[in-house]
């Protein structure tokens, strides 16, 4: 299905529709930038020069021409091919750009990988979407799979606190630390059937893969498309609990990626994952970026992948939404995009691993699980 064929739906005081491809996001972004009225927020891991960037950046400018506040936030490591000049024409129109952990000793621990859009403090779009030329198209013919929500409501004033906690911390000072501290405390807490849940140094910890955990110990159905799969132990228990009392596990991964090394690593708990009951997919046409967990009727959006550099190291962002129609339609999102992959039979998978192939997986695991997190602690620790 098209975005267009997703109608918006309305939940408690919020309006929110799917962008179930770049080009739809994309689209969406430059409409909410060239509406808005007061204030415009832009946070990204990833901004490359060339389009899309180029058309967000005119649009940033004719909102400081109306006199908007406009402020861009992207990560130094995720970003490090792009120009110092590129936001040159914002910055000259008075537009705030700050790069994100800019201190290169930093960049391996500091990363801030969200992705997000707020418009006025009302309006937003939140998802896996990075601002580069391959995040453009249809993610079936070209582009990477991806996709984005956008919604309108209270949380958007969330979003909003959560952005300007980031924009005070990203020089990674002392005075930005603890401006970031008095920002984050004053985020209403995460209550309702909308909740904005953040993960990283300085946020409250484990609030992210608690809240996963809690919906999961009680989901009967659960559909998880994920470009990066490496869940903790627990979150891999908690699935097979879910399967083990009847429930059903689909997990949507990537079947072509652009970190080898991520896919070998995750490679190695298929037949972990695949003994705990769950079916496994992989994604065919194009790179899988797409990052959305469905538990009955609760969604998961944003830019955290299941893996424990997201939900344990990178500042990450998700929306947590317990919305019957807004599940339904992720569910057909998802049926869309199994017609697009393969299915992992448990059997012949085995049977057909080679001996470098497990070698590799198992390196790829070790490396990603252990030597990765270790690398980053110390640095971390600052902002704990």
């Amino acid at each position: 299905m098209k975005a267009d064929d997703y109608p918006e739906c309305t939940r408690a005081g919020h309006r929110a529709r799917w962008l179930t491809s770049g080009d739809a996001t994309f689209a969406a972004m430059l409409e909410l930038i060239d509406a808005a009225r007061e204030s415009v927020s832009l946070e990204s891991y990833l901004v490359k020069a060339g389009e899309p960037a180029e058309s967000l950046l005119k649009a940033l400018v004719r909102a400081r021409k109306r006199k908007l506040k406009v402020q861009v936030l992207y990560d130094a490591f995720g970003s490090e091919g792009l120009p110092v000049t590129f936001f040159q024409a914002l910055e000259e129109a008075g537009g705030e750009v700050r790069v994100f952990s800019p201190a290169r000793r930093l960049r391996l621990a500091f990363r801030d990988h969200r992705k997000l859009l707020v418009c006025d403090e009302r309006r937003g779009i939140v998802g896996g979407n990075n601002i580069g030329p391959e995040y453009t198209g249809d993610g079936v013919t070209h582009g990477w799979r991806d996709m984005a929500l956008q919604i309108e409501g209270a949380i958007g004033k969330s979003l909003a606190l959560s952005f300007e906690a980031m924009f005070a911390l990203a020089p990674i000072s002392a005075s930005g630390i603890r401006k970031f501290r008095a920002t984050a405390r004053s985020i209403p807490p995460a209550t309702g059937a909308v909740r904005l849940l953040t993960s990283g140094p300085g946020w409250r910890t484990g609030v992210l893969s608690t809240s996963l955990r809690f919906d999961l110990r009680h989901a009967r159905s659960v559909r998880c498309m994920a470009g990066y799969f490496l869940p903790p132990s627990r979150i891999r228990r908690a699935l097979h609990r879910c399967a083990g009392r009847g429930g059903q596990v689909q997990l949507l991964l990537a079947g072509k990626s652009d970190v080898p090394m991520a896919r070998y690593a995750a490679e190695h708990l298929y037949g972990t994952m695949m003994a705990g009951g769950a079916e496994l997919y992989e994604y065919q046409p194009q790179n899988m970026h797409a990052k959305m967990v469905l538990m009955d009727d609760i969604v998961y959006v944003g830019s955290c992948n299941l893996d424990r550099r997201s939900l344990d190291i990178n500042f990450e962002l998700l929306l947590r939404l317990d919305w019957p129609e807004l599940a339904a339609q992720g569910r057909a999102l998802f049926a869309e995009a199994l017609t697009h992959s393969i299915a992992v039979p448990p059997g012949e998978w085995r049977r057909h691993r080679r001996w470098w192939q497990r070698l590799r997986s198992q390196f790829a695991y070790w490396l990603l699980t252990r030597i990765d997190p270790l690398i980053a602690r110390r640095p971390l620790r600052s902002l704990d």
